[in-house]
């Protein structure tokens, strides 16, 4: 697979788990999930459920940016998985903010459990050719 990147960035958390941050291949990019996560200081954000839904859209922004990317208008589908389905309007509002044209396909699923116990966690493909 000659046409791939492993993406890497301080913009994002990272850990010693077995994944890449995000995978460019060609114009996708392939953005691995995250929970609302400070990239400075590896742990948890605190706040009401749409400050920790703008953290985890700012490390998705970190990646893509990483990868060549202007930032979310590159997003084309986004995946959130939320521990509780009553938060979803709430989630819903903080995403809508952030997308307020033409937003990307997505998908909400209500997980039993994330990571580390978080309530929200979002992956993404953002599309970077021209």
């Amino acid at each position: 697979m000659s046409d791939t990147e492993r993406i890497r960035t301080d913009d994002a958390p990272s850990n010693d788990n077995p994944y890449s941050q995000g995978v460019r291949a060609g114009d996708t990019l392939y953005v691995s999930g995250y929970g609302p996560v400070d990239p400075d200081t590896g742990e948890e954000v605190e706040g009401d459920i749409e400050t920790q839904t703008e953290q985890v859209l700012d490390n998705i922004v970190g990646v893509v940016r990483a990868a060549g990317g202007d930032g979310l208008d590159d997003v084309v589908k986004v995946t959130v998985y939320l521990t509780d389905l009553d938060d979803y309007d709430r989630v819903n509002a903080a995403y809508g903010a952030r997308f307020p044209g033409d937003p990307p396909a997505r998908v909400c699923v209500e997980a039993a459990r994330l990571p580390g116990d978080v309530r929200v966690e979002l992956d993404a493909v953002a599309y970077l050719g021209e």
